[in-house]
């Protein structure tokens, strides 16, 4: 099992923070509100510790649990404090009308994590196209990119801890068409499909 760091006490960060725990996982919370840390922690259980903020994370795998426009800003704060970690983004940057997304540039916020953090890092772009919901009460892949393999296997064991499938779509200029992901989902949600309860997948033929 791994060891997660969640830097963020939001709904997402109790979510996967959930399912860590649930998959056993050792679980650590970051926030810039030490009393939210401490109470999302305790509301975890199963051993879920707190850090200081800034701090070296305890976790291998540090997950960034933040909207979109804190993520790159908080890993610069972290600095050489994430060096050797694994730096998971699962923010979607959505624009105004979530109809596209709020960098024009075919970039992505992990691409842009990556310049900010410390060489010995590794970031990988994951669970941005799952509502969280689902994550909560179904089983959905998980599309996961990133250039290092090890890195990648590493969150794909952690993926594989909470019962979901990990799927690898490349390297981590992928990242940008995975947020592209996130907003037909939410264009989904708002036509075609009509409701938030579902998730994109891969579903294998054999011949």
């Amino acid at each position: 099992m791994s060891g997660i760091t969640l830097i963020g006490t939001g709904n997402m960060a109790r979510t996967i923070g959930t399912l860590a725990v649930a998959g056993g996982n050792t679980v650590e919370v970051m926030g810039r509100d030490q009393a939210k840390a401490d109470d999302l922690a305790k509301a975890l259980g199963g051993g879920a510790t707190t850090g200081k903020w800034g701090a070296v994370p305890a976790g291998d795998i540090v997950i960034t649990a933040l909207l979109y426009d804190g993520v790159v800003p908080v890993v610069a704060e972290y600095g050489d404090a994430l060096a050797g970690k694994v730096i998971v983004d699962i923010s979607n940057p959505f624009n105004a009308t979530f109809d596209g997304l709020a960098h024009s540039e075919e970039t992505s916020i992990a691409q842009e994590v990556a310049k900010v953090a410390p060489a010995s890092a590794s970031v990988v772009k994951a669970f941005n196209t799952i509502f969280r919901d689902v994550l909560e009460k179904g089983r959905p892949n998980v599309f996961m990119a990133g250039d290092n393999a090890q890195a990648k296997a590493e969150v794909a064991a952690f993926i594989t801890s909470l019962g979901l499938r990990p799927l690898d779509v490349g390297g981590l200029t992928m990242a940008h068409w995975l947020e592209g992901v996130g907003v037909v989902t939410v264009g989904l949600a708002g036509n075609g499909v009509g409701h938030w309860d579902f998730a994109l997948g891969v579903t294998e033929f054999s011949g």
